[in-house]
Formats: C-alpha cells, structure tokens, sequence
C-alpha cells in the first residue's frame, strides 16, 4: 500500500479549519497517473482539498440549507472512502480519500488504488483502505499522545517532529509493517500470548509497570411523550474496552463479566474475533425474540490474547424496567409568550452522585428570546439568547426527594429568527438530558477487580471502571405533536 497524500487539519465545528500538514509523494503521483491514463486527476492544492473535505464530511456550511455536493439526492455517502468532486459534480473524483475525526483533528490521505478507474473496484477489496485507516489511526495516537484531546502544545511539537516520523515509518510513501500483498507463502497460525511486532508508528514499547485496564461503558436512550396514547421507549446499550500495556510477552487474560441475582440477561452479545472460546449459550438471548427467564444470566466468561491497542471487548442490549430519569414536561403558548413546565424524577435504583446533570430545553422557530423569567426547585438555568436554548444545570446530585421542577415564561422578540428545525413546528419542543453516572450500569452488569484472571509472571496493575451516560435522552411536550415510533428502539 502506498499514499499519494496526507493531511493533517483542525477545525472548530467546520470554522478557522486550517491544514497543519500535508505531504505529498512524487513518485507515487506517477504511478497513478500511469494507471490511470487519460482519466488521471491529480491531487489539488491544500485550500480546495480543505474546502471539499469539509463539505464531505458535513462541517461546513451549517447554515445553508442545500448544498449540492452535500445534499443532492443522488449522492450516496461511501464513508469510510470519501469522494471529491474538486472539478464539479458531474467530473471524475478522488477516491478513495480516508478521513478520520476526533475532537477538531482531521486526519485524512489518499491511497494509491492498483488498479484503473474505470470500473471502479469494490471496496470490500482494497486492501490500501484498511492499510490506510491503520495508518491514520496510529498517527492519531502520535499526535494525541496520551490524551484523548489535542493538546495546543503537544500538538504543535508532535506536527513539527511528523517530517521526520514519516521519512521513517513512510518512506516514499510506503508505510512500513503493514501485511504483505497476496497470500502468505506458508500459512501460519498465530500463537495466543506470543511476541507481536511494534508497528513502526507506535511511540515505543510500554515500560513500567504492566496495566490491564477494563471499562465498561453503559449508554441508555429514551422517549418519554407524558400522554397514555403513546408508549415510551428506552435501551441500554453497553461496551467492555480493554487495553493491556505490557512489555515483551502479551499475556492471556479472563475478563468476566456478572449481574445481579434478579439482573435481566444480556442480549445482542458481539464478541472481539481475539476471544479463543466462547459457551455458544451466551449468545442466543436476543432483543428481537422475547427474553425469557431460562436464557443465560451469568457470569460471562471471556479468554482472550489481547491485541497491542485498545479494543471493544464485547458489546451488549439490555432489558430494564424503567428509565433511570423519568420527565414531564408541558408547553403553552398565550400570546406572544411560552409558559414552560418540567418535571425530573431520579429513579430510586440509580445511584445519585453524578459528573454531570443537565436539561436543554430549546426553542426552534421563534424569533429571538426575549425576556425569560424561570423559577427552579434545584440547580441553576442559564438562558442563551443567541441560540433560544434553556440550559438547566442540576450538578452532581438531587435532592433528597430525588424530584426536581421548572416553571416559567417565555417571551420572543427581535428582528433575528431563532434556530430551525423542520420537525420541532408550534408546539411540537422537548427537553433532552445529558448526564453521566460514575461507578454504575443501569442493568448491574459489572468487572470485578479481582474476576479479572492475567496469566503472566508479570502480575500487572488491574484497573476496571465502569459508568452510566445518556444517549438520545428525549422527554417531549405532552401537550404538542412528536414523532412517534411503533417498534423497539435500535442502536
């Protein structure tokens, strides 16, 4: 696999983007264009690649309501291989061009396809996408570090050390460690908790102590409509993601997982391939059939050789019975004003300590707020005129009653138009929660610190967490329309 182009770029939501690295290689530019004949395009400068990609990717733009190369009902999206049409929708694109996201980095490059234009290969059998991907993904972890943000500082030394990086790990556009072309000229088999080659651009091998870390992630979504006609909804969707930095050897690990002894089972399991076996009745209970009480409830027993990097060990649905915040929330138009009215219930099984705790309440179609007098039982509202946006800010706890309320009025005015949004007309509003709950998972599930087996003469620090977020976390106006689903909500 080798690349015709790279580019590093930031951006703030699709605004001062600006390319902080690019290269290109020469000799690479020559094969394709050997390749590809009279139907060659080559790479264009940095501002039209920079213009395109972030019209591609949908961070430019935001205000206009069509844009053709965005919006016409004849494109069809081909994430992750993007297309650019820098000469016009009806002329030829570069393609593939890889993009990866994270925060306000982009990272993106052009492989080189061995092969004509015309007809276009399937996807599925490019083996520089996937190459490609890798590479972005081990430079990312470059330039991050050991943050999961991009540090300003940081940053800017790991951009100006890249030259260098490159001519070593990517040489005339080559990326080194990647697997070979073709068949392997004997097969091989590889040897759970053998010694698995550094990729050239990793950092360097772990020192210190050996860590394995295991965190599950539990995210739940809800539609809550206050009116007996419409049946609300929510899900619980949940990750396990290892990460095991050790040096020299991997080890073979067991990760188990447990529930409560009135805990509902796990269903929807998709397993890492890295698992070496697996009792096939953990995988049976489905959200689409009906749960019943003989399926498989635990413990999950997962072995496995850990890959280098982190990986999602296993994701999984879950039944409850309840949401863990249940909402009311009512709004009335009288003349020029909103009269507002919400309600929050935190459920009594979930635990009240959170990082975080906030209701947005806004208001799409209306001129500019005007004046706004809200009253609160607990937490703070912050109003943002500019965006017609009620932040309701409850902090890390309820009450001791666990019920918290608003009320208030609303008045608009003002030459300037609020927010639109097509679905959200007259009185169809909600009110979306964002919070996060440390140290707990709605179904009970659980890594115990001491349920995690390592088997290595290392003895490594066992690190596990676990945590509670919300998704999609809608409580609509019951005395409005809103969008109403009549089957069972699907990650």
């Amino acid at each position: 696999m080798t690349l015709r182009a790279l580019w590093i770029i930031s951006h703030e939501k699709g605004e001062n983007a600006s390319v902080r690295f690019s290269r290109r290689f020469s000799t690479v530019e020559y094969r394709a264009k050997s390749l590809a004949g009279s139907l060659y395009l080559p790479v264009p400068e940095d501002p039209v690649i920079l213009q395109h990609l972030l019209t591609e990717l949908g961070l430019s733009d935001s205000d206009k309501p069509y844009v053709a190369l965005r919006d016409d009902c004849r494109y069809r999206p081909g994430a992750p291989a993007l297309e650019l049409h820098v000469d016009g929708p009806e002329k030829e694109a570069l393609w593939p061009v890889l993009a990866i996201l994270h925060g306000s980095l982009i990272l993106a490059c052009l492989p080189l396809v061995d092969a004509p234009p015309e007809p276009r290969p399937p996807l599925a059998s490019l083996l520089s996408v996937s190459q490609g991907l890798t590479l972005l993904a081990g430079l990312q972890t470059f330039l991050l570090g050991s943050g999961s943000k991009p540090d300003g500082e940081g940053l800017a030394s790991r951009l100006a050390m890249l030259p260098s990086v490159l001519l070593q790990i990517c040489p005339l556009g080559t990326p080194l460690d990647v697997p070979p072309l073709g068949p392997p000229l004997t097969p091989t088999v590889p040897a759970p908790g053998g010694i698995q080659k550094q990729p050239a651009w990793k950092t360097g091998l772990h020192r210190g102590r050996p860590v394995v870390n295991v965190a599950l992630l539990e995210t739940v979504r809800s539609m809550q409509y206050g009116n007996r006609s419409r049946q609300d909804l929510w899900d619980v969707y949940g990750t396990v993601t290892c990460k095991c930095e050790v040096e020299g050897v991997l080890p073979n690990v067991t990760v188990t997982l447990s529930l409560p002894p009135n805990g509902s089972p796990l269903q929807d399991l998709l397993i890492h391939p890295c698992v070496t076996s697996l009792d096939s009745s953990i995988l049976t209970a489905s959200s689409v059939d009906n749960c019943d009480s003989s399926a498989f409830s635990g413990p999950y027993k997962f072995p496995f050789s850990p890959p280098l990097e982190a990986f999602r060990l296993c994701s999984y649905t879950s039944q409850v019975p309840v949401p863990p915040i249940l909402g009311s929330y009512q709004l009335k138009e009288e003349e020029n004003q909103l009269r507002v009215s919400a309600s929050l219930k935190l459920h009594e099984s979930v635990k009240n300590s959170f990082e975080y705790c906030e209701a947005h309440l806004p208001f799409f179609n209306r001129d500019q707020m005007g004046v706004v007098e809200v009253k609160v039982s607990s937490g703070q509202v912050d109003v943002s005129k500019e965006k017609n946006l009620l932040v309701w800010a409850l902090g890390q706890k309820f009450p001791k009653s666990r019920e918290v309320t608003l009320e208030g009025k609303i008045s608009f005015s003002g030459p300037a138009a609020g927010p639109a949004d097509p679905l959200c007309t007259d009185l169809t509003a909600y009110l979306k929660m964002y919070f996060k709950v440390p140290d707990m998972t709605l179904s009970g599930c659980c890594v115990d610190q001491h349920s995690v087996q390592v088997y290595s003469s290392a003895k490594p620090r066992i690190i596990t967490s676990r945590e509670l977020q919300s998704n999609e976390y809608f409580i609509w106006n019951s005395t409005g329309s809103a969008p109403v689903s009549s089957g069972q909500m699907m990650v």
